[in-house]
């Protein structure tokens, strides 16, 4: 059997508020064709579809467009697993429809995949956290465990317990719910896992939203299924083995780099080639880097504007690192943006800088002066007009709150 494992599509998620969505189309337009040249028998996506559990319309138009093309009218399995970020019902919405065409949607670890007819292929048994498919005569068993929390595993870990305790907790129920499932693995089958969570020594990046509190939501690589033959991980954006242990458990990573730390991530999907009791064959299939990340250090706003004039024509996301001695003004900033359109972040490193206490003498100070001396000091840049006015919009709404309040209470 031979299966495509990705994950972490994120589709809809933003950029410092810039959009995504272009990469993510081309994004999708790759994988589709890599699908159509690998032609594999089942397609595994390990969570995190979307960004957030209400997704843009046109992101989910690009999730329906994806599973339209890579299922081929039922030609090949799709299965779905819902991450941290996704909506688990949402996310099972269309599974009557879409099992018709071989996908397999499943939003919680209780969620039970439809038997029968999928596609061309046939679900034999299912049951909580588990399915049974025949793929052009191969039998395969699948584990599949979406995004663990203790909500959706209806399993609540006392509050009272310190961190260590909770996270051992924790680890030792996902253990033990992987190990009676374990049992429905057989010699005379290929043993899958799909899952979506935080292996302990896996490597994060700032785009992953805490899918942990603290470290009591993550779990011990020991406790997955150790009969398994792959182990498909959704959660962490970059391509990697978990340490300790040998090739079969991966985390696909995210197609596309999503913040600054990632920007040195070879984005890829794993291509996993297995037999019943045989090693997984496993090879990578690197993504275009579609818009890159990049970080520009220069030395002086003037090296900075013709940094953006050079650049002008570049479809890269700019982070700009200024070292200065001064604060750069607004003009300054609407020279540079008028050059370079996607410029993320503007970033001050004043030289030789001393600490200043900025809320001396405020009695004597209008809220704007306050307000512009505390945003240079935070973030070395002057306030731009928009910005200005929303905070005094807001001030002033929050003074004629505190006016009338005042005017009730004597009346009263």
């Amino acid at each position: 059997m031979k299966f495509i494992h990705t994950s972490d599509w994120h589709l809809g998620k933003m950029l410092e508020g810039y959009s995504r969505l272009d990469e993510q189309e081309k994004f999708i337009e790759e994988f589709v064709d890599i699908v159509n040249h690998e032609d594999p028998d089942m397609i595994v996506i390990s969570g995190d579809i979307y960004d957030n559990s209400n997704p843009p319309a046109r992101a989910e138009g690009l999730f329906y467009k994806a599973l339209r093309e890579i299922s081929c009218n039922g030609k090949r399995v799709v299965l779905v697993i819902s991450g941290n970020h996704d909506n688990p019902d949402r996310l099972e919405a269309a599974s009557p429809i879409a099992h018709q065409q071989g996908i397999v949607l499943l939003g919680t670890p209780r969620s039970v995949a439809s038997t029968g007819k999928c596609g061309e292929a046939n679900i034999i048994d299912a049951d909580e956290g588990y399915f049974e498919i025949e793929i052009k005569g191969e039998k395969a068993v699948i584990i599949a465990m979406p995004y663990p929390s203790e909500k959706r595993l209806n399993e609540i870990i006392s509050d009272k317990l310190s961190e260590e305790e909770r996270q051992k907790d924790y680890s030792e129920k996902i253990g033990d719910i992987f190990l009676k499932l374990s049992e429905k693995f057989r010699e005379d089958t290929i043993n899958l896992v799909a899952s979506h969570l935080f292996v302990l020594g896996g490597e994060s990046s700032d785009s992953e939203r805490p899918i942990q509190l603290g470290g009591s939501l993550t779990v011990d690589a020991n406790k997955l299924p150790q009969k398994a033959q792959y182990i498909a991980l959704g959660h962490l954006h970059k391509p990697q083995k978990v340490k300790g242990t040998d090739g079969r458990i991966r985390y696909s990573g995210a197609p596309i780099q999503y913040s600054k730390s990632e920007r040195n991530n070879a984005n890829c999907a794993y291509i996993v080639e297995v037999s019943k009791g045989k090693e997984a064959e496993i090879r990578e299939v690197y993504f275009k880097n579609y818009k890159p990340i990049e970080v520009w250090k220069c030395h002086g706003v003037e090296e900075a504007i013709n940094m953006c004039k050079e650049n002008s024509d570049r479809d890269v996301w700019a982070y700009i690192e200024i070292y200065t001695d001064r604060v750069i003004l607004q003009e300054e900033i609407k020279e540079m943006k008028s050059y370079k359109d996607d410029i993320v972040q503007i970033l001050p490193k004043i030289q030789g800088e001393d600490e200043e206490e900025v809320y001396e003498n405020l009695t004597e100070k209008s809220m704007e002066e306050v307000f512009k001396e505390f945003y240079k000091y935070e973030r070395k840049v002057e306030p731009d007009k928009d910005l200005l006015e929303l905070f005094l919009s807001i001030v002033n709404e929050h003074e004629e709150e505190v006016m009338e309040n005042e005017t009730y209470t004597s009346e009263n």
